[in-house]
């Protein structure tokens, strides 16, 4: 061990930068990205959008980045950049001069204003904004004559404030869901605008609204001419989960006439056009149970017509996808065993060629330009996330935003493993082991468990780098696996823990475990275990049907399948993982639910939850907790003010910090009872 690095601490969440979304400008001479930080004094997330140079050149900060600025994007003649602030509390849409000047704000939306895309001419921007249908009448009655002063303009948000809060007492629910993320649905749907970039005569930008259906429509796209917007609407909105039947549809943009380009029997959605503006790629699946079902990347042309799958024999799921400039194929990513890398394939089909994959690497954003050049952001094993461009084979670094930090601490490595479970389902894991490891010394074991189920976990996986670094630096093995049920192994393993969420992915899991311990690595005596969402339920369901462990803590968790179908707002996931309705067999359920099994838990159990969690709501928590309490059994509830399900990869930075400390810490208490833990 180097006594010139020290180990890595919680704080230093507070170190750890990261560059998102590259854009490529029309002429390729420089790209604008975003990058991402953390404030320790305000306990917020910064960001701000930078610029630089292919060649590396050039690089510095371009907004200020007090708040969140994000989204850029380049104007067609490649002079302005458009993007998304939320320095005046609401995000607004600002055009900046790349040469230099001040950032306007293009729109003054009530509700706030995303999604930015520009015309083909460079004169307007089409963009997103959630409105009700008493907001829309009132937009159209034409416009509120400016307030006299700052006292007028007060008074008037002060009443608008109060009008709110007395149209939600009492709060009249009348469809599912009723509430996401960390917010009631508020009869808002995301509206589809275009506005102009110049103001008029009288210095005034008068957006104009293209929907005005009851649905909520995805980020809008223009049509090479210019006539059209493509965007994304469900086919069933009045649906409990109207995301599971998207359809691609043409707006003019003269009058607002929609066209529906995909109909029944598809999930499609993200449409982007070809620069040529014949075709349209998008993805699209099956609108079937069950969901976990891959969805591919396909084309249509751009008036509708056969659909063309394109990456069906890859058997992995893309995720971003850009065309080439000349429109002849697409680049995109996809995760694969543990890393995510780009892809290329023809517009007319054929095999999917590798562009950039490199094992322990995770690519988050892509963006193609002329001249063959693409531009990505990766987080890497090494704990770097950082903008890249390659041309050719040939691949530059551009950005190296946490060099200082990584030259200060030890970096675990990690150690891929591969094994079979005792059914013969081949898995995939990962090792790494505490920076002073020495060979030969039992260690106690951190057992990490993926949420999803249909998620794939590798040693690069963004979010959790820092969580697995800290469980290392304090002392642990560090270990999890992709079960029966992930991603990036194709359709046939992720659906194949169908109606067996609990014992099929406990088996692989608890086949890795036997590894680390017939390796010599993990001490059996002191293994310690944790997962969040599905990760939270496999963890009390281990702990429920394994005595094995010393410590356990289970995060945003699923216990009872019959209270979360009735609480979540996803109530379809029970039908389509589990296979049965509550009114169907509540039995099945029931004996699916780790709850049931409360009475076997032997292991002492922290259970961390957050108090606006409606994806699994915190009665799920809860129910566990006070059935576990009144079974005498060793229980700890902590539960976090103002956090959604996001809290361990977008929560405030303490709530994240105060997580990760707890963890380790009631680890300590059982599985180091020597060290004062």
């Amino acid at each position: 061990m180097s006594d010139a690095k020290r180990l890595i601490d919680v704080e230093d969440l507070y170190r750890l930068a990261a560059a998102e979304d590259p854009r490529l400008s029309p002429d390729g001479r420089w790209i604008a990205f975003v990058k991402m930080t953390r404030d320790k004094l305000k306990n917020t997330t910064r960001r701000a959008i930078w610029l630089v140079r292919p060649d590396g050149s050039g690089l510095r900060q371009f907004t200020g980045g007090d708040k969140q600025d994000h989204t850029p994007r380049w104007s067609p003649d490649g002079s302005r950049l458009a993007f998304v602030s939320t320095r005046n509390d609401k995000p607004q849409i600002y055009v900046i001069p790349v040469d230099g000047g001040e950032a306007q704000a293009i729109t003054a939306a009530r509700n706030g204003a995303v999604s930015p895309a520009w015309s083909p001419d460079g004169t307007q921007l089409a963009y997103l904004s959630p409105m009700r249908a008493d907001e829309i009448a009132a937009e159209d009655a034409g416009e509120e004559p400016p307030p006299a002063d700052k006292w007028e303009a007060d008074q008037r948000e002060a009443r608008r404030k109060h009008a709110e809060e007395e149209r939600i007492d009492p709060r009249v629910i009348e469809r599912v869901p009723f509430r996401t993320g960390t917010e009631f649905w508020d009869e808002r749907y995301s509206r589809v605008y275009v506005i102009p970039v110049e103001p008029d005569a009288d210095g005034k930008r008068k957006p104009r609204r293209l929907t005005n259906d009851e649905r909520d429509y995805g980020s809008p796209q223009w049509s090479a001419d210019g006539q059209a917007i493509f965007s994304t609407a469900s086919r069933k909105p009045d649906h409990d989960a109207p995301w599971m039947f998207q359809q691609i549809v043409r707006i003019a943009v003269a009058d607002g006439a929609l066209t529906p380009l995909t109909g029944e029997g598809a999930n499609a959605y993200n449409p982007l056009p070809s620069p040529d503006g014949e075709w349209l790629a998008f993805k699209c699946g099956p609108d079937t149970l069950p969901l976990n079902r891959i969805d591919h990347l396909a084309v249509m042309p751009v008036g509708g017509g056969e659909i063309r799958l394109l990456t069906r024999a890859l058997d992995r799921e893309p995720d971003l996808y850009r065309w080439s400039v000349g429109g002849a194929g697409l680049v995109f990513t996809a995760g694969s065993e543990g890393d995510v890398g780009a892809y290329r394939v023809d517009r007319d089909g054929g095999d999917v060629k590798t562009v950039n994959r490199r094992p322990t690497r995770h690519l988050t954003g892509l963006d193609i330009g002329p001249d063959r050049l693409i531009a990505f952001t990766a987080f890497d094993v090494d704990g770097s996330h950082d903008l890249y461009v390659m041309q050719g084979a040939e691949e530059r670094r551009l950005t190296d935003f946490n060099r200082a930090y990584l030259d200060e601490v030890q970096v675990a490595a990690f150690e891929e493993v591969r094994y079979t479970a005792p059914d013969g389902t081949p898995v995939q894991g990962w090792i790494a082991r505490p920076p002073d490891y020495e060979a030969g010394r039992l260690y106690p074991l951190a057992l990490n468990i993926h949420g999803g189920p249909a998620v794939m976990w590798g040693p690069a996986y963004p979010t959790m780098w820092l969580e697995w670094q800290h469980h290392a630096a304090n002392g642990y093995v560090v270990f999890f696996c992709n079960p029966r049920g992930s991603t990036g192994y194709g359709e046939t393993f992720t659906l194949a823990n169908q109606g067996n969420w609990g014992n099929g992915p406990m088996s692989d899991i608890l086949a890795g475990v036997d590894l680390m311990i017939a390796r010599g690595l993990a001490d059996p005596a002191r293994l310690a275990i944790t997962g969040g969402s599905y990760g939270g339920y496999m963890t009390a369901w281990i702990v429920g049907h394994d005595h094995r462990f010393a410590a356990a803590v289970t995060q945003r968790g699923v216990y009872h399948l019959t209270s979360f179908h009735g609480t979540t707002d996803i109530p379809i996931l029970v039908r389509s993982g589990l296979e049965a309705e509550p009114w169907e067999d509540p039995a099945a359920l029931w004996t699916h639910s780790p709850l049931a099994y409360a009475d076997r838990i032997t292991t002492p159990l922290l259970i961390l939850h957050s108090d606006n969690d409606f994806r699994v709501p915190i009665a799920e928590a809860e129910q566990l907790f006070i059935t576990l309490k009144r079974l005498g059994k060793t229980v700890q509830f902590v539960r976090y003010p103002r956090e959604g399900h996001e809290l361990s990869r977008s929560g405030e930075p303490r709530h994240i910090i105060d997580r990760l400390r707890r963890i380790v810490g009631w680890w300590d208490r059982y599985c180091k009872p020597g060290d004062g833990g």
